[in-house]
């Protein structure tokens, strides 16, 4: 079996060099193919520069056509067995597609869940390798010592020869913050005790999650009209066809964080309507409430409240519990209309 890690990148030149030379150094080989969507930076070059490390393609986007588009393009160009969707910005450690792939040996309708993590500090950088500062940083990062400074750094040799270093370093989940924390930790827990739960797509992620390629064409792709959850509704397509969520947790990521906050899907909620659209069901309308449940909103009553993956399931099964419109209302959520018959 062969894989092709689809990496889709906008302006992140500086992060995405280091996620290349992650991507030359694993265990196992893999083909890579990056889509550049709409870069005003120096991607280019830093493609031009990653070509004789890596089996490498590329597919340039003169404008960006947003995350899903950029997956699907990058997953035209591939032709691995396997795809590993991943971040322009995000390392991934030696064996991670060693372990992807042996996660799909045995069986052809998998969705793999890899263990997403993210590393400190990095938010305020511009270039993890020098550790140079973002715009607007500069004060904060020229208070630190030399020492403090010198241990941001995110450098080649590091990810190449002491992977260890960069493991220490970092948190679960793909931002910082006890939200990212506590909804992959939900999210792992059901993977592992509730194997059979139907609304296990609520799993998925954006980076680090794989699933055969001809699976991925038959389904269509990423839906290009979703840009936030996108990974959730392709998984949700796929499992309705048969597929499984899996957790590999032993394939690793590691998201080098440039901004302060995390796409809260609570506050951005532009993906919703579509997604309600094409799955008018009654977990998606529930989904929020989870989320809003592990991060112990006030707004929320006790017997409202869904703490796991698991009670979710449940409410679906069980729906007289509470009004999930009333709810959702007061969590300041858009009204969710069933579709016209």
């Amino acid at each position: 079996m062969t894989l092709s890690v689809v990496i889709r990148s906008k302006d992140e030149a500086e992060r995405l060099s280091l996620t290349l030379v992650s991507l030359a150094c694993q265990t196992e080989p893999c083909e890579v193919v990056v889509v550049n969507d709409g870069s005003s930076d120096a991607t280019a070059e830093v493609l031009a520069a990653a070509e004789d490390q890596l089996d490498l393609k590329v597919v340039h986007h003169a404008t960006a056509r947003g995350r899903s588009a950029a997956s699907n393009a990058g997953a035209r160009m591939a032709t691995g067995d396997l795809l590993l969707f991943l971040d322009g910005d995000t390392l991934l450690a030696p064996d991670a597609v060693a372990h992807h792939l042996r996660a799909h040996e045995t069986a052809s309708n998998l969705i793999g869940r890899g263990n997403c993590r993210h590393l400190r500090c990095t938010r305020f950088l511009q270039d993890p390798q020098t550790a140079s500062p973002r715009i607007g940083e500069e004060v904060r990062l020229a208070r630190l010592p030399d020492a403090e400074r010198e241990a941001l750094r995110v450098t080649s040799d590091q990810i190449c020869n002491d992977f260890a270093s960069i493991e220490r370093r970092s948190e679960a989940g793909i931002y910082p913050g006890a939200g990212p924390r506590r909804l992959q930790e939900a999210e792992f827990e059901a993977l592992a005790q509730h194997p059979e739960l139907p609304v296990l797509w609520a799993t998925a992620c954006g980076s680090n999650m794989s699933v055969r390629r001809e699976a991925f064409q038959e389904a269509g792709g990423f839906d290009a009209g979703i840009d936030i959850n996108e990974h959730r509704e392709l998984a949700l397509r796929l499992i309705q066809a048969g597929h499984r969520m899996v957790a590999v947790e032993a394939a690793q990521s590691f998201h080098m964080t440039h901004r302060s906050g995390w796409r809260d899907p609570l506050k951005d909620q532009g993906w919703e309507k579509v997604f309600w659209a094409r799955h008018p069901r009654l977990e998606v309308k529930l989904l929020p409430i989870f989320w809003a449940s592990l991060s112990a909103d006030p707004r929320l009553s006790e017997g409202e409240r869904l703490p796991s993956l698991a009670a979710l399931a449940e409410a679906v099964i069980n729906p007289s519990t509470f009004d999930p419109d009333a709810v959702r209302a007061r969590l300041g959520l858009a009204a969710l209309e069933a579709p016209a018959p």
